[in-house]
Parts: C-alpha cells; sequence; structure tokens
C-alpha cells in the first residue's frame, strides 16, 4: 500500500479529481481518496513506483507527498471492506512497489537542480554528477557576475552623464576594478552555497558525485574520478543537463591568441584601454556596453548588424543608443584575421586594420555534449551537437532525458530550470511539457532588450496575417518624466481578432514590462482587452496600454491617463 498525504483539496469533488488521476496510472488496483483527511490509500502492482502516483496528483495542481506509513494506517472513516480490500492487494506488492527509482544527473546547474528537487520530491534517489564547479554557469560565470558587473557599470555612467546633469553635477568616477570583482565575486560564492552546495548538503537522497561522466549503455555512466580512478554510476532514468561553453569562430591567426570570451572577461582585474568585441547578440552588447561604461574604448564587429535576428528596430535602436555613448560599431564588417604582436591584437578586416589592448569573443554557445559518448545511449544530436528533446525533454533514447543550454531549446535559465522540473515530472511516470509559445526574453543593455511572441517576421513565416504598431517612448509618460525617451514599444496583433502574437521593446526596464506582455498572450488578450486595461500611471508598463490603444486612437490626443 502507498499512502499519500494531499495539500489543495477544498472539497469532494477535488478528492473525485484526485481518486481518478491516480486510476489512471499503470499498475493501480484500487484508490480511496479522503478530502477532510488529506490522504489518500493507493493499492498498486509490482513494480509500481511511488513517484508515478505523485505525479499524477502534482499534475492536477495538488502537492502530494509520501506520506508515514504509521501515520496512514490511521484511517479513521474508511469503509473497512475497502480497506481489507486494499491492504490485501498491498500484501502482494509489498517490497517492489516501494523501490525508489535510480536517477542520474550529469551536470549541477539550473536544469540539474531543478530536475534533482522535484525528482528526490516525488520519491526518486538522485546521483548528481558534476565534472567542475557547483552551479553551472548562471550563477558562476554567466547572468549572476554579468548582471552585477552591468549594474556598477550603470551606476558609473550615471555619475558622469545623466538627464538630469543641468542641475545634479556629474563626475567622473574613480573605477577600482579590484574591489569591484571581490564584491562581485563575494555575491557569486553567496548565492551558489546558498542556492546550490547548502540545498545538495542537507538533501540525503541526492548524492554529489564528482567527475567526468560517459555512457557506457542505455543504463549505465562510467565517472572519471578527480583522482584518477573511475566509478559506473547506473539508473533507471538520467538527465543529461551539461549545459554550454563559448563557440569560438574559426578565424584564421585566432586560436593560440589570449582572447577573452565572457568568462575571462567578467573575472578580469583591470579595465582595457582598448576593446575589440567580435559578436552582435546578447553577450557581446551587454559586456562591450559594460565595459565601455567603466572606461574602455570598444569597438563592436558585427557580421550583420546588431540583433540580426529580431525586429530590425531593436538593433537600430541599440545601435544609435551605443553610438550615442561613444562606442563605436561596426556593421557588416567580418574578421578576416586575428594577429597578437607585441601585447596588442591586429584585427585586419575589410575596412582596414584594428588594434585593440583586448579582444572579446562572443558569437554564441556551444553545448558541451562533445566527451558524454551519447552515441553508446543512443541519443541523437543535432549538428551543432545540441541533443534534440521533445516538449517533455524526451531524447532518442525513452528513459534519457536532457535539459538546459545542452539541448536545441533556448539557452536561457529560466528555460532550463522549467524543463528541468518537467523532465523529473515525466521521469516519474506523469506527462508534462514545457510550452514556449509566450517565452520572454530580456537582454541586460541600455535601453534593455525584452521580447515575447512572434515578430512580424516571424508571423508571416507561421502564414499568420498581422497587423502591427510601433510606439516611440516620447509618448510614454514615465520615459517623459525621466527625459529619457530612448527605444519603442511594439505590438504586433492577428489581422483577423485582434489578438496579441507579440510584443518587442527597446527601453530603459524594459525587462520590468515584457512579463505583463506574456501573460497578456498567454490569456490570449486582444489588443483592445490590453487597452481596456487599468495601468498605473507613470509607470514604463503602462506604455504597453498606450501602445495598444495606438491601433485605434491617436494617442497624441490623449490627456495623461486617459483611459
Amino acid at each position: 500500500m502507498t499512502y499519500l498525504e494531499i495539500s489543495g483539496m477544498t472539497c469532494g469533488s477535488c478528492a473525485a479529481h484526485v481518486k481518478e488521476a491516480l486510476e489512471t496510472v499503470p499498475g493501480v488496483r484500487a484508490v480511496l481518496v479522503s478530502y477532510p483527511e488529506g490522504r489518500a490509500e493507493v493499492s498498486t502492482e509490482s513494480g509500481t513506483l511511488p513517484g508515478a502516483l505523485i505525479a499524477a496528483v502534482d499534475g492536477l495542481g495538488y502537492k502530494a507527498t509520501l506520506a508515514d506509513a504509521l501515520l496512514a494506517n490511521n484511517r479513521t472513516g474508511l469503509p473497512d471492506t475497502v480497506r481489507k480490500s486494499m491492504g490485501s492487494a498491498d500484501n502482494r506488492a509489498r517490497g517492489d512497489s516501494d523501490r525508489r527509482l535510480n536517477i542520474a544527473v550529469i551536470g549541477s546547474g539550473a536544469a540539474a537542480m531543478a530536475a534533482s528537487l522535484k525528482a528526490v520530491e516525488q520519491g526518486a534517489r538522485v546521483t548528481l554528477i558534476e565534472r567542475g564547479t557547483i552551479g553551472g554557469t548562471c550563477v558562476n560565470i554567466g547572468c549572476v557576475p554579468s548582471k552585477i558587473m552591468i549594474r556598477a557599470a550603470h551606476v558609473a555612467h550615471l555619475r558622469q552623464k545623466s538627464p538630469f546633469d543641468v542641475g545634479v553635477g556629474a563626475t567622473m568616477p574613480a573605477i577600482d576594478r579590484n574591489k569591484l570583482l571581490a564584491q562581485q565575486q563575494a555575491r557569486v560564492d553567496e548565492l551558489r552555497h546558498a542556492k546550490y552546495e547548502s540545498i545538495l548538503e542537507g538533501n540525503p537522497a541526492i548524492t554529489v558525485l564528482h567527475g567526468e561522466a560517459r555512457f557506457k549503455g542505455e543504463h549505465a555512466l562510467a565517472v572519471r574520478l578527480p583522482d584518477g580512478g573511475e566509478r559506473e554510476v547506473t539508473f533507471d532514468r538520467c538527465l543529461v543537463a551539461t549545459g554550454a561553453n563559448p563557440a569560438i569562430p574559426p578565424i584564421p591567426g585566432l586560436k593560440g591568441t589570449p582572447y577573452w570570451t565572457s568568462t575571462e572577461a567578467l573575472v578580469s582585474d583591470a579595465v582595457p584601454q582598448r576593446l575589440a568585441v567580435i559578436g552582435s547578440s546578447v553577450v557581446a552588447l551587454e559586456l562591450a556596453q559594460a565595459f565601455a561604461r567603466l572606461g574602455s574604448k570598444v569597438t563592436v564587429f558585427a557580421r550583420s548588424t546588431l540583433f540580426s535576428q529580431e525586429d530590425p528596430a531593436i538593433g537600430e535602436a541599440l545601435t544609435a543608443a551605443f553610438r550615442a555613448e561613444g562606442i563605436e560599431v561596426l556593421e557588416h564588417t567580418q574578421t578576416r584575421q586575428v594577429a597578437h604582436v607585441s601585447g596588442e591584437f591586429v584585427l585586419t578586416t575589410a575596412r582596414g586594420e584594428l588594434r585593440a589592448d583586448k579582444l572579446l569573443i562572443a558569437t554564441g554557445r556551444a553545448p558541451n555534449t562533445r566527451g558524454l559518448a551519447l552515441d553508446a545511449a543512443g541519443v541523437t544530436v543535432t549538428a551543432q551537437g545540441a541533443i534534440r528533446v521533445d516538449e517533455g525533454m524526451r531524447t532518442s533514447t525513452p528513459h534519457i532525458y536532457a535539459a538546459g543550454d545542452c539541448t536545441d531549446q533556448p539557452q536561457l535559465v529560466y528555460v532550463a530550470a522549467a524543463a528541468g522540473t518537467r523532465a523529473a515530472i515525466n521521469m516519474m511516470g506523469a506527462d508534462s511539457a514545457l510550452d514556449l509559445r509566450a517565452m520572454p526574453a530580456v537582454v541586460f543593455t541600455d535601453p534593455q532588450v525584452a521580447t515575447v511572441g512572434y515578430s512580424e517576421a516571424q508571423a508571416h513565416h507561421e502564414g499568420i496575417e498581422s497587423d502591427s504598431r510601433l510606439l516611440t517612448l516620447d509618448n510614454v509618460p514615465r520615459a517623459l518624466a525621466n527625459f529619457d525617451t530612448r527605444g519603442f514599444i511594439k505590438l504586433v496583433a492577428a489581422a483577423d481578432d485582434g489578438r496579441l502574437l507579440g510584443v518587442q521593446a527597446v527601453a530603459p526596464e524594459a525587462g520590468e514590462l515584457i512579463q505583463t506582455a506574456a501573460l497578456a498572450i498567454r490569456n490570449r488578450m486582444t489588443v483592445q482587452e490590453l487597452a481596456d486595461q487599468l495601468f498605473p500611471y507613470l509607470t514604463m508598463v503602462e506604455g504597453l496600454k498606450l501602445a495598444a490603444q495606438t491601433f485605434n486612437k491617436d494617442v497624441t490626443q490623449l490627456s495623461c491617463c486617459a483611459g
């Protein structure tokens, strides 16, 4: 017999829904659910795992945990005949039904941690294998340190230049990169310990194994240990969550030079006088602007335009903002050769040569799948080495899952965490999918770039006839009050019914408004319904309402707060 404690039930109807869900789990013989007791008793066939039962309940939105067997034996209000019937079935299955699923997780970043915690919550045992530092990219060498550095650079920028210099005296800040770096690393260490290391140390159902894993077959891993030895780890299910590394383009002369990737740039204890950046998307532009604001003379080399895969208005707005700050943006410029001579980089392009003290390569990230011997487990990858997964994070081998930057899904930490959670739920026998149709994304430049849903081009590619409006920020009261009207908010709607399909925004703090847009898209709101909502005055998110109003009104002729 398996006993579950269930929270979230509010009536007898809830109990009936839980009972129906549990009865659909393969191997379940009989189910009794008590709403007043907040408990379920489930008789199962041999081999039925408790995690599958928990996943079935969680899938309804309730919370299920394995109950203490002694407490569960005190079952007041349950018919004796039912209790005896379930008990006899339980006796036949005792021993096998309580076997805990063994899950191997390769990696320790957002996807790995989310999956491990969810799997343990649902009754599994986890062996987590990490070859490097616990915590993965985001907390150690990605999101956290980069946003700290970007924020420090923003403060430095405002001290020397702001829209209020007419009345607030500007001053040239003294940059002590060593002290900034120490502050940055201290916060990274703090978060890694609080959100990763201490959680793993305090969870007895998770065993952390340090080493490098490779598949020996469909149910076994060989782990090379730091001391040179090797250990075999067998599993019922496996999650690959090995992340990604900076991709290095094959530029002649680049190999062997002391170029930076984002990893080296973020831990540099000095600000270079001249910095060249090869790349034109998120990492390249965030770090280019940060170094420029800390004192570097920055040149960005873009093979096409900035953010060439996004709506063209985004790249145009960022290019204008960068150039206004003194950052040189060389569009349609490809580096033909790199040399490192007498302590400086020499970059050769069709425009001529450019010299720099440091060179940052930020041209994307490649999945960490080499060395895993995925073919030994029958796991399929793309030409770029990304693991192919379905909406439930299943690979081509049914009991092997993958999540995060090593897959063909978007390389965003919150996507990785959500994918890891769903992978764990599915490992335990349920069926949970990750819906990315309203996935928000933010670039932490200044102004920020935030997007969700379809752009005009994407809608056209999908055969959707659309209508769009672009509202410049000189129509948004918050931007006017800030004396900073750089950017725009653009809405894309379905031409037939006005349903909101996508939003692209370039604005200071654009990341703070995009989730509202995501919720509007998720709830299939029309632009008129969005325009009719109450938005607090003098907030940037009010720009969504104003942009929606432009579909039917001339917002320049509206009074403040006009509804």
